[in-house]
């Protein structure tokens, strides 16, 4: 049985041989001359080695060279090196022959594209071998293939769960090679896994591990993002990593706080997703959300926070002084004190064809892992906020026109100044007020829609449709533990006072602080807030006050 070393980033020197004898007399001569700069793997029969090159290429680990010997059992040399094409196409290929096989060896170059053959024996090596795999390396050094050192995913673009998996690696600012299966490479890599085009996404590690359809949890401990808590009781937990979470986890860790943030998916939240934001403090050039995630993320781990991916937070309760999270697989942690920034998610757009085309060329929020895709095409984006006037100007630069749908009659009331500005610039960019979408259709993937302008509907080509309508804040999991208004969003402070009474169940002998939601050491910060500004500073400002209020709270206990 063959064996694998842990990986390198050396390019790989195979040798195939039925005789063990002869198998470590070839990895020898081939150790001593070129055990520096490559690494000698060998096999004693052709499944073997079929298997063994299956795994290199699920690692991403280049083979440079194999030898193989032509009289084998179940499969001769000729038949093992013509399945070894396809597993590792750009590896150079010899057949070890003896003198009576010299048309075989002839018959291997004209049928599977050998490089040489070899008769054994081969001695004196440093005569007869080497010189040969001198001309095979340098010929594979040519070609200029290098080890993989990204995740690796194979799909279709078409597939909904496949833009799942791409966009949670990408919000998670996991490098990842995406590959088709309808490239060579991508059918390589699947059969490489053993895997069928059905059973995409199939995501490979760097270490060769292949996922099919993975969950986003499963992919996040298979890309190492932290999915489990380091104890099991904090000072301070932060539900949600958007701005205000961000916010929140840094000031509590640096100002000494046991501190833990829970995101469901990614961390950034919507703002996250922004292609460039503008009007950020300190950001005269702008930032994108991505990268400005990035840095919040890097800066909370620096002081110390946990940060917890793919966890879905289900339930809150209060036990005495605990205030206790429970997750979706049953599991939960306590802490002295809660922050909920869960944010907002953009409504869905409810119009026939939308739900069922959702991830297969429709999409919700800026989807960047689209953007190569959608070059040439025609792109709807529907909203008029600033969210959806960043991707107007994002997909601009890819598309070959983009057409901002909005319902109100103009940009003025819900889009920034200088964002109207870019819009109207853009010569490929194209507004239309007054206008919504009707309807989507498709065959397996958004092909057109039905967009209706006052009393007119009219059927446009569209290759892709980004939506950014309204907030919700998905705060159903919190009913009967904090007070909701009407629209789902969290009330704090003062609002919770009316008519000089607190709110029912209210145990301490003074008014909420501001922030601080209907039960005491739950602290609310962001667009999840009851009356919240909706802008990124904001946010970050009030997940930095919530940890004050955290430690108002705490010094009470």
């Amino acid at each position: 049985m063959t064996t694998i070393e842990p990986r390198s980033t050396k390019p790989v020197l195979m040798t195939v041989d039925d005789d063990p004898g002869v198998s470590r007399s070839v990895a020898r001569d081939l150790r001593r001359r070129y055990g520096q700069e490559h690494r000698i793997v060998r096999a004693e029969s052709g499944r073997e080695a079929l298997e063994a090159l299956r795994e290199l290429t699920l690692r991403g680990e280049p083979v440079a060279a194999i030898l193989a010997d032509y009289r084998m059992p179940e499969m001769n040399g000729i038949e093992f090196l013509e399945q070894a094409m396809d597993i590792a196409p750009h590896a150079r290929r010899a057949l070890l022959t003896a003198y009576a096989d010299t048309d075989a060896a002839i018959q291997a170059i004209n049928l599977v594209d050998v490089d040489h053959y070899l008769l054994k024996p081969w001695d004196p090596p440093e005569e007869k071998l080497y010189p040969v795999v001198d001309a095979l390396v340098e010929t594979w050094r040519a070609v200029g293939v290098r080890p993989i050192d990204e995740i690796r995913v194979v799909g279709h673009r078409w597939s909904a769960e496949c833009f799942s998996a791409r966009d949670f690696l990408a919000r998670n600012a996991v490098p990842y090679r995406y590959y088709s299966v309808d490239e060579p490479e991508g059918a390589r890599l699947l059969e490489a896994a053993g895997a069928s085009p059905e059973d995409v996404p199939v995501l490979i590690t760097t270490d060769g591990t292949a996922l099919r359809a993975p969950s986003d949890a499963e992919i996040a401990a298979a890309v190492g993002l932290t999915t489990d808590p380091a104890t099991d009781f904090y000072d301070l937990v932060v539900i949600g990593g958007g701005p205000a979470g961000l916010g929140s986890a840094v000031y509590g860790a640096s100002e000494g706080l046991r501190t833990v943030l829970v995101e469901r998916q990614a961390t950034g939240g919507q703002a996250g997703q922004s292609s460039r934001i503008e009007n950020y403090l300190g950001f005269p050039d702008g930032v994108s959300g991505a990268q400005l995630t990035d840095r919040a993320r890097r800066q909370a781990a620096k002081f110390g926070a946990e940060v917890l991916t793919a966890r879905d937070v289900v339930g809150l309760e209060a036990r005495g002084s605990a205030r206790v999270v429970k997750f979706g697989d049953g599991s939960e942690i306590a802490a002295h004190s809660v922050v909920l920034a869960t944010g907002v998610s953009y409504r869905s757009l409810d119009a026939p064809g939308v739900a069922d085309l959702t991830g297969r060329g429709v999409f919700y929020g800026s989807a960047a892992t689209e953007a190569p895709a959608c070059r040439g095409e025609d792109v709807y984006i529907v909203g008029g906020a600033n969210s959806a006037g960043q991707a107007a100007v994002f997909f601009a630069k890819h598309a070959a026109t983009v057409t901002l749908v909005v319902r109100g009659p103009s940009l003025d009331a819900s889009m920034s100044s200088y964002l109207i500005k870019q819009v109207e610039a853009i010569d490929n960019i194209t507004v239309r007020t007054g206008c919504q979408v009707v309807e989507a259709s498709g065959d397996g993937h958004l092909q057109s829609l039905s967009l209706c302008e006052g009393d007119v509907t009219e059927s446009v080509k569209a290759g892709s449709m980004f939506v950014f309508i309204g907030a919700a804040p998905r705060t159903e999991w919190l009913d009967g533990f904090v007070q909701r208004d009407a629209r789902g969003f969290i009330p704090t402070g003062p609002d919770l006072v009316v008519d000089g009474q607190r709110p029912p169940g209210w145990t301490l002998d003074r008014d909420p602080y501001h922030l601080e939601a209907s039960v005491p050491g739950v602290f609310v910060a962001g667009d999840v807030r009851a009356d919240s500004v909706k802008r990124v500073a904001s946010a970050v400002g009030e997940g930095a006050m919530a940890v004050t209020l955290v430690h108002r709270y705490l010094a009470e206990q």
